[in-house]
């Protein structure tokens, strides 16, 4: 996934697209009267895994492919660091996503992972990784179907060889293997517009630390604060938050898990689109690690009510004298059923801010566009589109649209 930072340039969703003509996905100019025409599913269904091709796709002789394995400190540190230097990052090159190891490590190895889906492309010579992509494999429900889908992500190029058109090849050889494993779709996201987005869901951002924010230009004093004497001291006070939370929220244990499937399956059960979840999913994705992810129960008479989760992503600070990294929680998955969606996500932003998180990012999907006014989220300027290949799907408002992509 391509996070929330400002300032992300846009493309002109007329522009010929060499590469995503050529494949199975849905044109720009298609329309859901298209798809209704044509029909959801497959775009492609003629395939056999007896005919994907066997080897490799051909890439430059100074170059190999590479299975990182990211149980290896070795190799999880080469990962980080090509990512810390050439993934995503504002136009104005101000803040660069700084995904930690253990962050990666988590992304990277959910129930029934490849390693073989880890796909690097390192010099020859040297054995420098200079790009990567991944795929996960996952479930979707798509209405009241359930596919089995790679979740596609981390595409990731050196800057310095982005003139040799690797991204297509590294496209097209985590599709060959993950083909290879008779499986036909895949899910990714895109703060760009490419042939078709299924959905394109806004960014906003809540600030916890108004000043470090203002100070490393992530955002600035609101306009209607600048008239008094001490602008800072309003932005403040109005970002402000109670020292605890009003629910009797504790961190999720193993023991829950079971809980929080049930809850979060009848809950996800209202949308178009969302993760088809099973127990070793949600010990996964959910069970709090530290400095990946946290998630937290509200527990009355033995049964799990409501629950509330963010993951942590940090970004690296460019040229800030006195500001090295900018720590944001982003808003996972969260249920409320004893109260409501307001209320909980308060709390949320409470405990974000009590563990030193400097913002709390959301998306307007699920049910998040109900608090993101209230709680005095600001609105962002960037978009996540999300795609789905080989599978042709009318357009899911952001209200229906469950899932949620590292």
């Amino acid at each position: 996934m391509e996070p929330a930072l400002p300032g992300r340039k846009k493309v002109d969703p007329t522009a010929p697209h060499k590469f995503w003509d050529t494949q199975p996905v849905p044109r720009l100019s298609e329309s859901t009267d298209t798809v209704v025409h044509a029909g959801e599913g497959e775009i492609n269904p003629d395939h056999k895994v007896e005919d994907v091709q066997q080897e490799p796709y051909k890439i430059p002789e100074a170059y190999e492919w590479f299975n990182p394995d990211v149980l290896d400190d070795n190799d999880i540190t080469q990962l980080y660091e090509l990512l810390a230097g050439h993934y995503v990052e504002d136009d104005d090159s101000v803040f660069r996503f700084a995904y930690p190891k253990d962050f990666l490590v988590w992304a990277l190895t959910p129930p029934g992972w490849l390693r073989d889906w880890h796909i690097g492309i390192r010099v020859r010579a040297s054995k420098k990784m200079v790009a990567f992509i991944s795929g996960i494999p996952a479930k979707l429900r798509v209405r009241d179907n359930v596919i089995t889908v790679t979740e596609i992500n981390f595409l990731c190029v050196h800057k310095q060889i982005r003139s040799k058109r690797l991204a297509p090849v590294l496209i097209k050889e985590v599709t060959r293997r993950v083909n290879l494993q008779n499986i036909w779709q895949a899910v990714y996201t895109a703060g760009i517009v490419l042939p078709r987005p299924i959905s394109s869901c806004q960014y906003w951002h809540r600030s916890l630390n108004p000043q470090k924010l203002i100070s490393i230009g992530f955002s600035r004093i609101p306009y209607q604060f600048e008239k008094f004497q001490r602008p800072m001291e309003m932005t403040k006070r109005h970002f402000a938050l109670p020292d605890k939370t009003a629910l009797p929220l504790r961190p999720m244990k193993e023991a829950d898990v079971p809980k929080v499937l049930a809850l979060l399956s009848k809950y996800l059960e209202r949308f178009v689109f969302a993760p088809h979840f099973e127990e070793h999913d949600i010990k996964h994705w959910f069970l709090p690690r530290d400095g990946v992810v946290n998630a937290y129960v509200v527990e009355k008479d033995g049964a799990i009510t409501d629950f509330v989760s963010f993951y942590t992503l940090p970004s690296t600070v460019i040229g800030n004298a006195k500001y090295s990294l900018l720590k944001a929680a982003y808003s996972y998955y969260n249920v409320a059923t004893t109260t409501d969606i307001v209320k909980l996500m308060n709390d949320a932003l409470i405990l974000a801010r009590n563990l030193d998180f400097d913002v709390f990012n959301a998306l307007d999907l699920m049910e998040n566009a109900k608090f993101v006014r209230e709680l005095k989220f600001g609105i962002g300027d960037g978009h996540l589109q999300y795609y789905l290949f080989n599978y042709r799907f009318p357009d899911v408002e952001p209200k229906d649209m469950a899932l949620v992509l590292l």
